[in-house]
């Protein structure tokens, strides 16, 4: 019950796709009935085979904790330049507030380096060391949130203090946050974000060609695309960093039991949450049991360091 397990991703689908030899099929991916229209005979067959041997020979990547097939048609170099892009317009929005504040900025940025120290002897070790890491804490006492971009830019709003409470707290939130940049899941998003809007294409214009409504076809591929492809690879990505940011912390000296306890007081802080079928995220009682499935690992990983405090965070002055 420990490794997390999920299921082939895209490139499993595209190599499936590609060994079609009838004019019609239909294909069952987590749970949802996929139609693909007839395109034998018609120029649109060999056009969408060489692009899917493209993306199956040169896009598809494998997730080195879970084995997970992913999808990387953007370039890292890009992937990074858009996140000092966005990190940049973050730090110089007239609205966001710097804080220069010891008790705010000293343990975020403690925590941080023994994340990035445990990073760069990670299976993602490589990628670590070639990131420009930065942390910037920014003073808003109202925003729950912290985030790490590709290029390993980190942002801590002091709002999500309540929730970490501690330094070992927080260690499990940017540990979370530090794998969605190492695991290029933002490229990953916008790979199948291209992928789904070139199957809806495809699909609208093969309706077409079969006298069916292209309207209704691409409306229909369209929630298809979004309902069964495109939020459950998103929730794949949230438990993929639930379980690494968790075994990241754990290498960083930190108790993994407190990640349990952060998704324990969000739950209590959160007033509703959409059904999980219909949600980028599992919800926060699905975590919780992932993580208890996953703790015998992670405490194996577990080696407490001298000098590893797990302190309380600064109590925030506006109280949600």
């Amino acid at each position: 019950m420990g490794k997390l397990t999920v299921p082939h991703g895209p490139c499993a689908v595209l190599r499936a796709l590609l060994k079609w030899s009838f004019p019609t099929r239909s294909l069952v991916h987590r749970n949802v009935l996929v139609w693909v229209p007839c395109l034998w005979g018609s120029m649109l067959l060999p056009l969408l085979r060489i692009l899917l041997v493209g993306i199956a020979v040169a896009g598809c990547a494998t997730n080195p904790y879970t084995h997970r097939h992913q999808l990387e048609l953007v370039p890292a170099s890009q992937e990074q330049a858009m996140g000092l892009q966005a990190y940049t317009q973050v730090l110089h929005d007239p609205k966001v507030q710097i804080s220069h504040d010891p008790r705010e900025v000293e343990p975020v940025e403690r925590v941080a380096a023994r994340i990035i120290e445990a990073a760069k002897v990670s299976m993602y070790a490589e990628t670590a060391k070639q990131f420009e890491w930065q942390v910037s804490v920014i003073k808003d006492d109202k925003t729950q949130n912290a985030f790490a971009l590709p290029g390993g830019k980190i942002a801590v709003y002091t709002g999500i203090f309540s929730v970490a409470q501690n330094e070992a707290g927080l260690a499990a939130i940017l540990g979370h946050e530090v794998t969605h940049a190492l695991a290029r899941h933002g490229g990953e998003r916008m790979s199948q974000g291209l992928v789904a809007q070139g199957a809806v294409v495809a699909a609208t214009l093969g309706a077409a060609s079969q006298g069916i409504n292209p309207q209704i076809a691409q409306l229909a591929g369209g929630a298809l695309a979004h309902y069964g492809f495109i939020l459950p690879y998103s929730r794949n990505h949230e438990s993929e960093a639930d379980y690494i940011g968790l075994l990241l912390a754990a290498d960083a000296g930190y108790d993994p039991h407190e990640a349990l306890h952060v998704w324990e007081r969000m739950e209590q802080m959160s007033q509703s949450q959409p059904p999980q079928f219909l949600s980028t995220h599992p919800s926060h009682g699905t975590r919780i049991t992932q993580i208890e499935q996953w703790m015998p690992e992670a405490m194996s990983h577990y080696h407490p360091r001298p000098g590893t405090t797990a302190a309380d965070l600064p109590r925030l002055s506006t109280v949600h």
